[in-house]
């Protein structure tokens, strides 16, 4: 019974290693970047409002715009495309120039 009990306590103060808190975004860490759940997220100063019922903060940026991070998420080359074997021209009429500067 001692030895369980031993190992219970011992087992509570551990800490999971994904329980760690996010990185502060502070003023001093403004424009640093973290990997946040896949996503490269950047620190940065945010500014607040009424209709939000935010004040004005530095917060983590992660939003759909800001890259991917972490393993395997680099998708594969796309192989290039090959050039066509014909180029087609536009026709004129017989006598005709063609027109510059339109380009």
């Amino acid at each position: 019974m001692r030895l369980i009990l031993t190992l219970l306590i011992l087992l509570a103060g551990v800490t999971p290693a994904w329980a760690e808190d996010l990185p502060a975004c502070t003023a001093a860490r403004e424009g640093a970047v973290a990997c946040l759940a896949g996503r490269l997220c950047a620190c940065r100063f945010t500014r607040g409002g009424t209709m939000t019922g935010r004040p004005d903060r530095h917060a983590w940026d992660c939003g759909i715009l800001r890259p991917a991070c972490g393993t395997g998420i680099v998708p594969p080359a796309m192989p290039s495309a090959p050039m066509p074997d014909l180029l087609l021209q536009p026709r004129l009429p017989p006598g005709a120039k063609p027109e510059r500067g339109r380009w």
